[in-house]
């Protein structure tokens, strides 16, 4: 049985008095699907990334309030993933593995060969409802943000600095053994569309600075090449850690 105290996220930090408040769709999760009372042990996570373990203190018509006993904050190494958009859900199911694989952030991202070019409004909000629903689910240390989707020659103009970018090709160095060599601190790793990144890109991103890297030898549909990148890429980063 999980002994773990189950999680919402919040809006705001804990104020000076220690005190969390647990509003909106959070709430109703809380007091009337899950049916917690005052005395109830849980975990909140702000927007930051920091957790906060307490009790709940009251509820009111419209907020519960969560009296904080301690706080952690997010692990250092920042994980952005930009994956090309792909079709339906495909791309929720990335969406919700890069957030439980511990991903900080999501840049979805149009490629020349993908066939979503932009998906909406809509449909992005339901990848951050997913994101958030995930982070919650698995206890991953920070909510992953999703961005706003992004061009490919806009992507490799916004790497953030001190940031390894890597760019993942057939046939070149194993993503693990890259990571493990160049120990950094925080890692952008781009995965492409059904068709592949076509040649332009691939010579763009190089210029860049990017890094090529490898995911083995078999051809990878979208959606199984940006998990398993992510999969490799935390688990080279805890073995770092250790």
């Amino acid at each position: 049985m999980d002994s773990l105290p189950p999680r919402f996220s919040i809006l705001s930090p804990p104020d000076a008095r220690d005190v969390a408040i647990v509003e909106g769709a959070e709430l109703h999760h809380m007091r009337d699907v899950m049916r917690l009372h005052a005395g109830d042990e849980v975990a909140l996570l702000d927007r930051d990334g920091r957790e906060h373990l307490g009790v709940i203190d009251r509820y009111d018509r419209s907020q519960a309030f969560v009296r904080i006993t301690a706080s952690r904050s997010p692990l250092a190494t920042r994980l952005i993933l930009a994956a090309a958009i792909i079709k339906g859900p495909r791309m929720d199911l990335v969406v919700e593995k890069a957030a439980e694989l511990g991903a900080s952030e999501l840049w979805p991202t149009v490629c020349a060969h993908g066939l979503v070019k932009s998906p909406g409004v809509e449909r992005l909000a339901r990848w951050r409802r997913l994101a958030l629903a995930a982070a919650k689910q698995s206890l991953t240390p920070r909510p992953m943000e999703v961005r706003t989707p992004i061009a490919f020659a806009d992507l490799i103009r916004s790497v953030p600095a001190d940031t390894l970018a890597i760019i993942c090709e057939r046939g070149c160095e194993p993503l693990g053994e890259v990571i493990r060599r160049l120990a950094p601190r925080a890692i952008l790793i781009a995965t492409g569309p059904e068709g592949d990144f076509d040649p332009g890109e691939r010579a763009a991103a190089h210029a860049a600075g990017f890094v090529a890297a490898g995911l083995g030898s078999n051809r990878l549909r979208s959606e199984t090449a940006a998990i398993a990148a992510l999969s490799i890429a935390a688990n080279a980063i805890d073995l770092a850690a250790r």
